[in-house]
């Protein structure tokens, strides 16, 4: 009894340090093939052949075609709210058929995302950690008599290889072999505060309203001598070319400030963003998102 309850402890401790995460049977699926056709329909089906005990879900399909930024953005915004265990099929590919590599990642949080490597775990290997990587076996994970087809990858290898992880078909290990711990990047403004500035990027546009949305945390927020009704100096770049300024007073709520105004405000996700009080920001003064938009942010000096 005393060896059999040592033994369990031990495999408890390594469960805690996150040695193993056990797949879950959950599988969820982002694209930009959108919803008007078979596609997602086709990768889902694809998946329950695999096993009908899957529980299968959307993050969306709504990526603008060959959007790699924001495919990841997405990911970021959504795996953290999963349990440990969750495996994401992400298919943005717009070279699919080409020498990218076709990868499992798998955090330091223990979830697991099945994707081309081709920028999409940007912004999620940066926040949540690489525990490991490994390339898919085609030869193994792949479809059925799918060998003649080339430009699906989303449904022949992906949610293929995403659904046999998720039932337990196979191991993490079994995915294919184990690759160094880096992955392709997309360059971008990283969030900081440089003498009294803060810099950041804009990570992608409330796309209902059309807020703007950086990656500019609470954390950093909070160094700066700043209070609610303060005024922020905010300047937009594209590609290090300024576009447009404005002062936003930092506000609690959109109606902090008369309908039309600007403010500065911390979305849902704690990070600064910027608005028009039931207005589109980003229409109204052509901001848009991405890796090569910025933003530098300082305090206006009271008056």
């Amino acid at each position: 009894m005393r060896k059999n309850a040592r033994f369990i402890s031990c495999l408890l401790l390594l469960f805690v340090a996150g040695i193993g995460y056990a797949q879950n049977k959950v599988l969820v699926f982002q694209s930009d093939f959108g919803l008007k056709d078979g596609a997602v329909s086709a990768m889902k089906g694809v998946a329950t052949g695999v096993s009908r005990d899957l529980k299968l879900y959307d993050l969306t399909h709504e990526i603008p075609a060959y959007n790699i930024w924001e495919a990841a953005y997405r990911l970021e915004q959504t795996v953290p709210y999963w349990p440990a265990g969750t495996v994401f099929v992400s298919v943005v590919d717009p070279g699919v058929g080409t020498d990218r590599k076709s990868v499992v990642l798998k955090t330091n949080s223990g979830h697991f995302i099945v994707t081309p490597d081709n920028g999409t775990l940007t912004l999620v290997a940066a926040s949540l950690g690489i525990a490991a990587i490994r390339e898919i076996d085609e030869a193994v994970n792949r479809r059925k008599d799918s060998r003649q087809s080339y430009t699906f990858h989303g449904r022949d290898v992906y949610a293929y290889t995403g659904a046999r992880l998720a039932s337990g078909t196979i191991t993490y290990e079994q995915v294919g072999p184990q690759l160094p711990k880096q992955v392709i990047n997309i360059p971008y403004q990283a969030a900081v505060l440089e003498g009294g500035k803060l810099k950041g990027n804009i990570s992608v546009l409330d796309v209902q309203y059309g807020n703007i949305w950086t990656n500019i945390t609470t954390d950093l927020v909070n160094r700066l001598p700043l209070n609610y009704g303060d005024m922020l100096h905010v300047v937009f770049f594209h590609k290090g070319e300024k576009v447009y300024e404005t002062d936003a007073p930092y506000s609690q709520t959109f109606g902090a400030v008369p309908v039309g105004k600007p403010l500065s405000y911390l979305n849902s996700l704690l990070q600064l963003s910027f608005a028009l009080n039931q207005d589109n920001f980003a229409a109204v003064h052509h901001i848009g998102s991405g890796s090569e938009w910025s933003v530098e942010v300082t305090v206006s000096p009271k008056r």
